[in-house]
């Protein structure tokens, strides 16, 4: 696995991080540019839930605001400590080597990013204080949908149908690709 070559080039230096680590699961290009994109949009502090070697925060990182902070929390301390690297010398990112509910206490949020399907508790009703009025939440790793409700594997998708119906936000479901989708939720 190698990075293509029109990559930001802290991007670049999380994928190589990733090869090295043997760690294969992480944040598609796609997505990462529609990462980069909304973090062009926020001031203030944005999260990652689940940082893996970084790639997706190297992502949050190349459309960044000067002035903004980037924190993230990967449980697995080797994965971590991989992301450390990459980010050493950036004042902008902050890696912890623990648990997602560590940051409870560093929101409210601008923008935060976490996988559908880690960690378990992703619900609106968990996360929702988290991000500040205004703020963004984008999950991603869903497989697309035409349908409603939102069906995965032959079931109702409670998690997708929970945040694209919810109140407190206003959602929408994006395709990022023909077999990717991400939900980005904004909160009232």
């Amino acid at each position: 696995m190698s990075a293509p070559p029109d990559l930001p080039a802290v991007v670049s230096r999380a994928f190589d991080v990733s090869r090295r680590a043997g760690y294969v699961s992480f944040c598609r290009n796609e997505t990462g540019r529609l990462l980069a994109a909304l973090a062009a949009t926020r001031a203030g502090t944005l999260a990652e839930f689940g940082t893996g070697c970084g790639v997706g925060t190297a992502w949050l990182r190349s459309g960044v605001r000067p002035g903004s902070m980037i924190l993230t929390a990967e449980l697995d301390a080797k994965l971590a400590g991989a992301a450390q690297e990459i980010f050493v010398d950036d004042p902008q990112v902050e890696v912890l080597a623990a648990d997602w509910s560590t940051l409870r206490d560093k929101g409210p949020f601008a923008l935060l990013f976490l996988d559908s399907g880690s960690p378990k508790e992703v619900g609106v009703d968990s996360i929702a204080d988290l991000v500040e009025p205004g703020g963004i939440v984008v999950l991603d790793d869903f497989v697309p949908c035409a349908g409603w409700p939102p069906v995965a594997d032959g079931r109702v998708d409670t998690l997708r149908e929970e945040w694209l119906s919810d109140e407190r936000f206003v959602s929408v479901e994006v395709m990022v690709a023909a077999d990717a989708s991400a939900v980005i939720a904004t909160r009232r």
